[in-house]
């Protein structure tokens, strides 16, 4: 029966410190990949996720359908270039458990309709304008990038093309930009710290 005993305490110990080792392991090898490549902007764009907030429309009397396809385009846009680990929509469940968290804010500063029959046959007027204010910014709320861009459609195309444009010029924009380099939440540090410290600490005695 002590035999037994003292067999079931060894087993544990040694489960004790594989789950230390695979934990201490994962917490390592994820504070690496932060660091590593953190001179080229791609390689530190790539460590943050983006959570895009429902489009502002300001002091612009813009029509929903609008603000629905910037939305939409937005999303579309910023997934294509692959610099975000993870694209959130507004409300995403998932975003709140993220700790390289940025949060995407558009603002409408100005939008003419213009006019596709005029675009049709002319090269003069009825241009469709469309101009934002996007902000990138921490859950803190720090500004981390601001950008006023413009999507027009000065030719052929609908005037929903203006949304399309728009989207595309912001996520080129941002992908062209310098952004700053992710840290580890606090969270993430007491994490691995707590684990640096059971791994120290921990004495296995087998009977």
């Amino acid at each position: 029966m002590k035999e037994n005993k003292n067999t079931s305490l060894g087993v544990l110990a040694v489960m004790i410190l594989m789950i230390l080792t695979a934990l201490q392991t994962q917490l390592l090898a994820e504070s690496s990949a932060v660091k590593t490549s953190a001179g080229h902007n791609s390689s530190v764009v790539a460590q943050w996720s983006v959570q895009v907030d429902i489009v502002d429309p300001g002091d612009v009397n813009l029509e929903p359908a609008f603000r629905v396809a910037i939305y939409e385009n937005l999303l579309d846009e910023l997934a294509k270039t692959k610099q975000f680990k993870h694209v959130f929509r507004n409300g995403d469940r998932n975003a709140s458990g993220s700790p390289d968290l940025l949060i995407l804010k558009t603002t409408v500063q100005n939008y003419t309709p213009g006019s596709e029959t005029r675009r049709a046959v002319t090269t003069v007027g009825g241009a469709t304008k469309l101009k934002v204010r996007s902000q990138l910014c921490t859950r803190e709320g720090k500004v981390v990038l601001e950008k006023v861009v413009d999507g027009n459609v000065r030719f052929f195309g609908g005037n929903l093309r203006a949304t399309h444009n728009l989207a595309h010029n912001v996520a080129d924009t941002i992908k062209r930009s310098t952004l700053p380099e992710f840290t580890p939440s606090a969270r993430h540090q007491a994490a691995m710290g707590t684990a640096r410290m059971a791994w120290n600490t921990t004495a296995v005695v087998f009977p």
